[in-house]
């Protein structure tokens, strides 16, 4: 087995840990022996590739394909990411409960927050919204909107489609952007 591939296996396994750990017991009370012990690596192995288990979790936040930008499929839409980023949270259910769900802990979910909030904010932009105090207001309002969506949806706290949590997501927040961008 290459160097590579060892690496990435140990790196996975660790990860793999810490998911089910947060899982089981939620982040905070998550030791970095508790990871060591779950993943059957040694200290030393777990520092070569993390530096705390902090770093573990941010790393498997940013291995989330869906926290990273769609472009839009049709000219004039608005949020592209949204059906897209459910679908993928269902392919990845358990990953995404530990991380962005109530047991995550609130660094993860706030990584997640600054992550979707570029993505609007981008998407906002080029929609012809100008940076501004007003712009920044309503990406917060859009961020919150689709993460609380999100979170209770990983968490159990419903059984809808993505497609239906998109059409949720969409009639509550297009009137007011649309508006706001002297589109409605």
């Amino acid at each position: 087995m290459s160097g590579d591939r060892r690496v990435r296996r140990t790196r996975r396994i660790v990860q793999e840990a810490l998911v089910a750990l947060i899982l089981e017991k939620g982040y905070d009370a998550v030791t970095v022996t508790d990871i060591i012990d779950r993943a059957d690596v040694g200290r030393s192995t777990f520092y070569s590739h993390f530096t705390d288990k902090q770093d573990v979790l941010f790393s498997n936040l940013d291995e989330l394909a869906f926290l990273h930008p769609v472009p839009a499929t049709r000219s004039g839409e608005l949020f592209a990411f949204s059906l897209p980023m459910f679908e993928h949270v269902r392919e990845q259910r358990r990953l995404v409960r530990a991380l962005l769900g109530r047991r995550g802990g609130g660094q993860v979910y706030a990584r997640g927050e600054q992550l979707l909030s570029a993505v609007v904010r981008n998407e906002l932009v080029a929609a012809g919204a100008r940076a501004s105090a007003s712009l920044d207001l309503l990406v917060v309002c859009v961020v919150g909107a689709f993460m609380g969506l999100l979170r209770a949806w990983v968490d159990g706290e419903g059984t809808a489609t993505p497609a239906e949590l998109d059409a949720a997501f969409r009639a509550a927040i297009e009137p007011g952007v649309r508006a706001t961008l002297g589109q409605g």
